[in-house]
């Protein structure tokens, strides 16, 4: 394995949510695909146990990044390397000192997600001069990659930081996907397992949303069949596939009494004609989310991704669901916000009715809808503490 940026995880020099790429060479995907010159980016928390028994992977959902909380980087790092690791994590208040994953306990370890744009190999990553002599980005000609996939490019990754088996995986929403099938497809290698606001396999309201997105996407002018990168990106579509997204990841109630019916400050909503109107506060809302993620994202890599978890079914090619999760033998944490209209409760009953022993499916009380999995830190390391994280 090659390490760029950052330290490996063995030194003695201790660097919390400092971005590392590594290269874990070629990678033959579930379709038979074979990807060459793989790069995996990732972020440590804390210090690896000399035996490895101490090592947590967190796993981030569909536009996540390796930034999951609060971090420290090497004395005389680059300021902007500085700045970086400390700012605030995605689940800042579930890892951290002292928290519920606590790194001054625990060696965490985030990666960016296969096909993603955080450093990870993916659409818009330089191809490999096999595949294109000139550099350009993969673009078009970037394969399918499935969950399944993500997770065998995890476990090299893993084989290389010296970690033959995971105290705990844990992951929400797509993260909770890829955390499933890590306790499947590498069951001696998963300790526990949490599973948060997610399900054993994308349903088909879940595809159809997920097809709204990408055709979003797909039809903006400028995508030009994902070979845009000489050109302008296609921000517009990539926008319109983030308000769709977000409008399943809040509840009708918490819109409602955010935002009800009230007009944007100094915009009137009735006018001549509809297309000359101002704007609901709810629809600034989403145009702000539109705005947040076409600034930090790559479309295609939102494509990527998008079909990921399309592809997700952790008993694909394995039998039933019971028999698939039946080679699993670790601890699991099961739960559900209550709010939730993208992952419903009910998706996740059924998960926890078909593993092994007696697992109950656990409720994050949360107004927010499906990001209450992000929101509710201190209800899910309460959970956490209780169930995989205990003392043993």
């Amino acid at each position: 394995m090659t390490v760029v940026g950052g330290t490996d995880a063995g030194t003695t020099v201790r660097e919390d949510g400092v971005p590392r790429v590594a290269g874990i060479g070629e990678l033959e995907l579930e379709s038979g695909f074979r990807l060459p010159g793989v790069r995996i980016a990732y972020e440590t928390w804390g210090t690896l146990a000399p035996d490895g028994s101490n090592a947590v992977l967190v796993e981030h959902a569909l536009t996540g990044d390796t930034h999951v909380a609060t971090g420290r980087a090497r004395p005389g790092a680059p300021e902007a390397e500085r700045r970086a690791a400390q700012s605030g994590g995605w689940w800042e208040g579930l890892v951290g000192p002292g928290a519920a994953i606590d790194t001054d306990r625990w060696f965490v370890v985030c990666t960016n997600i296969l096909g993603g744009c955080y450093g990870s190999t993916g659409p818009a990553t330089p191809a490999p001069p096999e595949v294109d002599p000139q550099g350009r980005p993969w673009g078009s000609r970037f394969p399918l990659v499935t969950v399944r996939d993500c997770v065998h490019a995890e476990a090299a990754l893993a084989d290389a930081l010296g970690i033959d088996a995971w105290r705990l995986v844990i992951g929400g929403s797509m993260g909770g996907a890829r955390a499933l099938e890590w306790a499947v497809t590498y069951p001696d290698r998963v300790r526990a397992c949490a599973v948060v606001a997610a399900c054993a396999q994308s349903s088909a309201e879940q595809l159809a949303w997920g097809q709204a997105q990408k055709l979003a996407i797909r039809q903006d002018p400028h995508f030009r069949g994902g070979d845009y990168y000489d050109g302008p990106p296609p921000v517009t579509g990539l926008g319109l596939a983030r308000r769709i997204a977000h409008i399943t990841y809040r509840s009708a109630d918490e819109l409602h009494h955010r935002f009800g019916r009230s007009p944007q400050a100094d915009e009137q909503v009735i006018d001549t004609h509809a297309d000359g109107r101002g704007r609901y506060q709810v629809e600034s809302y989403l145009d702000h989310q539109a705005s947040k993620l076409a600034g930090r994202f790559d479309a295609n890599s939102y494509l990527a991704v998008n079909e990921t978890l399309m592809s997700h079914d952790v008993a694909r090619g394995r039998g039933t669901l019971e028999e698939a999760l039946s080679v699993t033998s670790c601890e699991w944490l099961v739960a559900a916000v209550d709010s939730d209209r993208l992952y419903l409760p009910h998706e996740s009953d059924v998960l926890a009715a078909a593993l092994p022993g007696d697992v109950r499916r656990h409720t994050l009380t949360s107004p927010s809808g499906h990001d209450g999995f992000l929101i509710e830190t201190p209800q899910l390391g309460k959970l956490l503490v209780e169930t995989v994280l205990r003392e043993h």
